[in-house]
Formats: structure tokens, sequence, C-alpha cells
């Protein structure tokens, strides 16, 4: 059973730290259209729920972008943490097919 995510586009020229400070938690997607990816943000509560029943590599989640008219299945291939604090700090997705 996929898990189904939904995000944003990540709005241009927005910071990083901006962005967590405000609940969101950048992230990009990788292979939805060949080289081509995107950025976006996810809701931080989303991603920390999702990295509980989500393992990298592995689950299938189903990625949601509204803004885009795009969903699709992917997998989360990185994860990176926050070394001090130890919350989610970015994610990357990959698109895969089928």
């Amino acid at each position: 059973m996929a898990i189904a995510v939904e995000s944003q586009k990540r709005p241009e020229g927005s910071k990083p730290k901006a962005l967590r400070r405000a609940g969101l938690i950048p992230a990009n997607l990788y292979g939805h259209n060949g080289i081509e990816s995107i950025s976006l943000v996810v809701n931080a509560k989303v991603v920390e729920r999702l990295l509980k029943v989500a393992a990298p590599n592995k689950t299938e989640v189903e990625l949601n972008i509204p803004e885009l008219q795009w969903t699709g299945k992917t997998v989360i291939r990185e994860v990176q943490i926050h070394p001090a604090k130890g919350t989610p700090y970015h994610l990357s997705f990959f698109a895969t097919k089928g």
C-alpha cells in the first residue's frame, strides 16, 4: 500500500531556514521528467508521520503536487537529519516507473 503525501512547489527565492521556521521541510523530486528536478516543501508534521512508516529506498510514497497537477509513485531517496536537533532537515524523492 502506498503512502500518500501532498507537497507544494517551493516559492522561488525562499530561504530554507525561513521555510523550516514556518514548519515546512525543503524537498526535491528527481526523475519525474527525465533529468529535470523540482524544488518542493512538505509540512514538517507530515514528514514526521511519513518517516515513522516509510523506509528510504524501500517504501513507495504517492506524491501529489497540486500546483503542477502531478501525482506519481516515488521513493524517499535521502533523508537529511539535523545533527544537533535530530529533526528532518531535507528530503529527496525519486520518481519510480509505473
